[in-house]
């Protein structure tokens, strides 16, 4: 959401109380960007003749005037980028400003729930630029044009926007172990790319790529051009937002298996993309990667078997099931061919422990992401040759790497903060009478950013338009801290983040 370009160097220890003036003015240009974005969904609705098209001219028109006013009223040089606690003030901030102005179209248009619903519009559009994919709209087949794009351009926003935020921000923060990815100072980073802003050049080429990719091939297998175009936006993103209530089991095997591997690609980290581009060839065969590929084909290979020897499916309809619902849970897509609770409570309690795994770092997926697995499972190791060999030294190493201490703090310390705010979060839903399996699959799916949940209010084949409207703003954000990793929201409720 965030230039890289413009953000933070090496940390440092702030000694003043925060400088907003920089914040708001990268804000602003933020907002007029997004003002010209919404003239796409307006010229959708007027070339369909829908009347919904004044919802996005509202929106424009709001969203330019704020960010104009932002940006003549706090414009000053950033020659030299953005101080800690600037950065961690804008990552949220901008977060906040996009998903509220995205708020506009929906609360305006006439059509279903969000029509006049602040709760309902707020929590679509928080939803669409997290790229969580949970959705309070049914019918989604009677939506304007307009509206579905839009939808669908809010995620994709989101997707190029968190892994600019993994790149330029959040390992300078050193938040989650993220340490370990720091473009400038990686050897390996540094021969194809030496700085930020090439990195995001290049990342910026292979997003816009691999989405127009994505859309010729939706649409070469049986999509409309407009069916084709939402879903390539969303998919690269790992969003899972949708022209139909049936997701992508409204259409073919073959689309499906083309969703498959295009939502694989959005949870590979993207500078492996830049780095294969640059001339290193073994660049995709990251370490990231060889364990996220192992794991999705041990649990496919599983779920496969489970359905076809339960006599479920035949043989090659269990493959394509298995294969295309696991990997949209774990890169957290969302999208759905059919209601996976329909498998059995082997299949239930399999998909609800996916949602909290996540892709890659670096990547448009959420989750808790497959490094921090990694990073634990070394840790674990160690400790458990300790107890068998107590005077024996073992190293924690990841990829083959020794593990600094701040790393691994940071990852135990992100584990602790994961799993407590879950726990609140299930806590706080059930006191709003909700269910359990409610309650605890809607925490995981909002701040793992995965969207459909567990249950029959919120599970693949429901959506989330019943929930009360406390629940939606929690949910809602739920999915701005999971999707910022935690600290960078966290952190601001902290009194001495601003006295400096």
């Amino acid at each position: 959401m965030v230039a890289p370009s413009e953000l933070v160097g090496a940390p440092q220890v702030a000694v003043r109380p925060v400088g907003a003036r920089p914040v708001f003015y990268l804000v602003g240009t933020l907002l007029l960007t997004v003002a010209g974005l919404m003239l796409i969904p307006l010229a959708v609705d007027l070339a369909h003749g829908h009347e919904d098209w004044w919802a996005f001219a509202v929106g424009s028109a709001v969203s330019f005037i704020l960010g104009a006013i932002l940006a003549r009223w706090c414009r000053c040089e950033l020659q030299s980028g953005l101080d800690l606690r600037q950065a961690f003030l804008l990552t949220p901030v901008s977060w906040l400003s996009v998903a509220a102005v995205g708020t506009i179209p929906f609360y305006f248009s006439e059509f279903g729930i969000v029509s006049g619903s602040l709760t309902n519009a707020f929590f679509e559009s928080m939803s669409g630029l997290t790229t969580t994919g949970s959705t309070v709209i049914t019918k989604l087949h009677e939506a304007p044009p307009g509206l579905l794009i839009w939808r669908a351009q809010l995620q994709w926003i989101g997707g190029i926007g968190i892994i600019a935020v993994a790149i330029a921000v959040l390992p300078a923060l050193g938040i989650g172990g993220m340490q370990l990815f720091r473009t400038e100072s990686s050897d390996r980073s540094e021969k194809a790319m030496p700085r930020v802003r090439q990195i995001a050049k290049g990342i910026g080429l292979v997003y816009v790529s691999l989405t127009i990719a994505a859309g010729l091939s939706y649409w070469a297998a049986g999509m409309t051009l407009f069916e084709a175009t939402a879903h390539a936006l969303t998919t690269i993103s790992t969003g899972g937002y949708s022209t139909s209530d049936n997701s992508l089991g409204n259409w073919n095997a073959g689309i499906q298996w083309i969703s498959a591997l295009f939502m694989l690609s959005g949870g590979v980290p993207f500078v492996l993309y830049v780095r294969f581009l640059a001339g290193e060839r073994h660049a995709l065969w990251d370490h990231q990667v060889k364990t996220l590929l192992g794991f999705l084909a041990v649990v496919i290979a599983g779920l496969t078997a489970w359905l076809a020897l339960s006599g479920q499916y035949a043989l090659p309809d269990a493959a394509r099931f298995a294969t295309f619902n696991t990997i949209s849970i774990v890169t957290t897509t969302g999208y759905a061919t059919t209601d996976f609770q329909l498998w059995g409570n082997i299949a239930i309690g399999l998909f609800f422990g996916l949602m909290f795994v996540g892709g890659c770092t670096g990547s448009t997926a959420g989750g808790i992401k497959i490094f921090r697995f990694e990073v634990m499972a070394s840790l674990l190791r160690v400790h458990f040759l300790r107890l068998l060999y107590p005077n024996g030294v073992f190293p924690r190493t990841y990829a083959g790497k020794r593990l600094s201490d701040d790393v691994i703090g940071s990852v135990v310390v992100f584990f602790a903060i994961f799993f407590t705010c879950y726990s609140a979060l299930t806590i706080a839903l059930m006191a709003m009478n909700l269910d359990f399996a409610t309650s605890a699959s809607g925490a995981v799916t909002a701040i793992a950013n995965v969207g459909p949940g567990i249950g029959e209010i919120i599970g693949p084949a429901g959506n989330f338009s019943t929930l009360p409207d406390p629940a939606k703003w929690l949910l809602s954000f739920a999915m701005l801290l999971g999707r910022l990793e935690l600290f960078t929201v966290l952190v601001l409720f902290m009194p001495r983040f601003w006295k400096g």
